[in-house]
């Protein structure tokens, strides 16, 4: 083999080898330009929520392309010729010689391609020989691999700008509250002003704006002093910017662990028009001692969080206003009474489903007499299931859990729905159906999704990768109930009219739309005012209360949360969101009764279904109840109820007959209660106390 052809094979080797190491650094070098930007947390949209500090803790948001007007600014002062070298500008090396020799003063400086090199190696601050020859191998990398377009936009994706913006865009936005697009030849000779000694020039200073006047003037520009913006005009904050923050303040718990990216369900226009909402009604909710309120919107059938807020202001420290409280367990009141219904369908009830609404008596851990009450402490006899929830009336609804069994309630919560509650699901006993049952807003609207969604329970959705809502929220896709007993409880939920006897006919649960149903949420001394409103298209979950668990001043479901949710649900009626569908009740069937039309199933047994519960309360003697004590005064005398009538005795001698007499004893102590009608008998024994003579 001739010299000429080993010189030919070596040279090609070397060639190689430097197109591979090339490669090699080039790799690298991108990767350092892809992590040095921000995590951004986009709406569904693809519009900025949040933006995390890069490894630099700056800033940084990258754009796609180089703004025309900034990049030709740009190369006027910076790199003339960037578009016809490849990396190294001859003019300026020789320059650099000249004045490290003492035979010129230098007045070139780094092509854009050596300026992005040192800032994506971190080696800005370290200038020796060693460090220039590393770093011109870089630069043929990117030169060799990536077309001068490429380059560009990484430079002005990775330019330092002061105040911990890197990056055109973030300077652009932090500065003058602007897309870099939109910069005026002023804003663009202020930033450029700053490229320089980016730690010591800020843009908006006196100093910095007469250099960019000085560049404007080398550069031979027309521009206007007077628009040059100051830091009298526009003040420097980059919370300001970045107060985009506030618009991901829900989803802190989520974001903290994120490395990456990511899109989420929220549309950030609807979500702050959403905080507004919540913002005006708290100031005058205020008045009531409501000061905390959070909202859940969800985008069906998907459960797709559109818009949750937990605060009305995460800006402010007072009133409990950093804490999320749609994240938050409370008293979730009567909301829980569909589910409870539900499940009664399930197990024989129907709408028409006959109970009695009257005083009962319960003992607490078999000793602590316990006698449930309604909300506005009046009892309304024989009324339907259909008219107790429509109503929200408690007794029935403690009756109906009665039915089903606490305890296959208990495990359709845990089992079916698997809630995780915040104390043993078993503290709560029939306490469940007065309100008692501790939850938040998310999983409680999350759970109520399976009305509107035909009986099925569906995971939330917050993130567009389901890999990152599975890290947060349960994986849940199952059946929960059939179609026909979900339509039921939606046609009672969907039946404005009927529940006017206990919300009125001005409300602001009735709004002018047909296609939505809803229930409300009253807890223990007014401290938790819920609604809980959908229709086939999305859902609104509404809580108004406080953060330090004090009492408002009387504030409903209904007088609480419910401007809020009319607002919102307005709000969602008009976006895009809405598609209009209806709700689908083509498995009901109509049942004429004596009180007028009912729902319930095809091939129902009308009779059977009617009196499920009646027949399985043996019940005779409706007042006073077995084992209760009276105060005994000369003119103590209690009323005797039954069902029906009936004959009844005390101690064995006869009183009287008829369903209802009163009684007066003529001193303290034990009385036998005994009431016979032609199909049964009942005794009681009740106590009359004379507290004077038992000390």
């Amino acid at each position: 083999m001739n010299l000429k052809k080993k010189t030919l094979i070596i040279a090609l080797i070397i060639i190689i080898c430097f197109l591979i190491i090339c490669h090699k650094l080039n790799k690298e070098i991108i990767n350092n330009y892809l992590t040095n930007e921000s995590i951004q947390i986009l709406d569904r949209k693809g519009v900025l929520l949040f933006k995390k500090t890069n490894n630099k803790e700056y800033y940084s948001q990258y754009l796609n392309f180089s703004p025309s007007r900034f990049e030709n600014l740009l190369l006027q002062k910076e790199d003339k010729y960037f578009y016809w070298h490849k990396g190294f500008n001859p003019i300026s090396i020789i320059k650099a010689l000249g004045d490290k020799l003492g035979f010129m003063s230098r007045e070139g400086s780094s092509t854009i391609s050596q300026q992005l090199t040192k800032i994506l190696l971190n080696k800005e601050t370290e200038r020796n020989w060693k460090n220039k020859l590393i770093e011109s191998v870089y630069v043929a990398s990117l030169e060799l691999n990536n077309s001068k377009e490429k380059i560009m936009t990484m430079y002005i994706n990775s330019v330092f700008l002061g105040n911990q913006l890197q990056g055109l865009e973030s300077a652009s936005q932090g500065y003058f509250n602007t897309s870099s697009g939109l910069l005026t030849t002023e804003q663009c000779l202020q930033l450029l002003a700053t490229i320089n000694s980016p730690s010591n020039d800020n843009p908006l200073s006196e100093s910095n704006i007469e250099k960019a006047k000085i560049i404007g003037q080398n550069l031979k520009l027309d521009f206007e002093e007077q628009n040059f913006i100051d830091s009298k005009q526009t003040k420097i904050n980059l919370s300001n910017y970045f107060e985009k923050n506030k618009n991901v303040f829900e989803l802190t718990n989520y974001l903290n662990s994120t490395n990456n990216s990511t899109k989420t369900t929220i549309d950030k226009d609807i979500n702050e028009q959403i905080r507004n909402i919540v913002k005006n009604n708290i100031d005058f909710l205020q008045l009531k001692k409501a000061k905390n309120a959070a909202v859940v919107v969800m985008l069906l059938p998907e459960n797709e969080i559109v818009s949750v807020i937990g605060s009305p202001d995460p800006k402010l420290y007072q009133d409990g206003y950093q804490i999320n409280m749609a994240e938050q367990p409370r008293q979730i009141g009567s909301t829980i009474k569909p589910f409870i219904y539900l499940k009664g369908f399930e197990n024989g009830m129907r709408p028409y489903t006959l109970i009695d609404d009257r005083e009962y008596k319960y003992l607490i851990n078999s000793y602590y007499p316990f006698y449930p009450q309604n909300y506005d402490f009046t009892y309304r006899g024989e009324i339907t299931a259909h008219y107790a929830l429509s109503n929200s009336i408690n007794v029935p609804a403690l009756k109906t859990l009665e039915f089903v069994g606490l305890s296959n309630f208990q495990s359709f919560l845990i089992n079916d729905l698997e809630f995780e509650p915040p104390q043993n699901i078993n503290q709560y006993q029939l306490g469940i159906a007065m309100g008692t049952l501790e939850m938040d807003l998310l999983h409680l609207s999350q759970y109520f999704s399976i009305f509107p969604n035909k009986g099925n329970l569906k995971n939330i959705k917050l993130f567009e990768k389901n890999d990152i809502n599975n890290t947060y929220f349960k994986t849940l896709n199952k059946k929960i109930s059939e179609e026909s007993y979900i339509q039921l409880i939606n046609k009672i939920l969907n039946d404005r009219k009927t529940g006017m006897d206990q919300f009125g006919m001005v409300s602001s649960l009735n709004i002018p739309f047909e296609n939505y149903a809803l229930k409300t949420g009253t807890s223990h001394d007014f401290k938790d005012s819920w609604i809980i409103g959908y229709t086939p298209d999305f859902l609104v979950g509404v809580w108004v209360g406080n953060a330090d668990q004090s009492a408002t001043d009387g504030i409903s479901g209904q007088k609480g949360a419910g401007n809020i949710w009319r607002d919102i649900m307005e709000l969602m009626y008009n976006s895009e969101y809405n598609y209009d569908s209806s709700f689908d009740f083509s498995l009901i069937a109509d049942y004429q009764t004596s009180d007028g039309l009912e729902w319930g199933l095809l091939g129902d047994n009308f009779e059977e279904a009617q009196n499920i519960i009646q027949k399985n309360d043996d019940t005779l003697i409706i007042n006073p109840h077995d084992g209760d004590v009276f105060l005994y005064e000369d003119s103590s005398s209690i009323l005797l109820k039954a069902k029906e009538d009936c004959s009844w005795e005390i101690n064995d001698q006869y009183l009287g007959t008829g369903k209802e007499l009163f009684f007066e004893p003529e001193k303290g102590g034990e009385y036998k209660i005994q009431a016979s009608s032609s199909n049964q008998v009942e005794t009681i024994t009740i106590l009359f106390k004379d507290y004077l003579t038992s000390k």
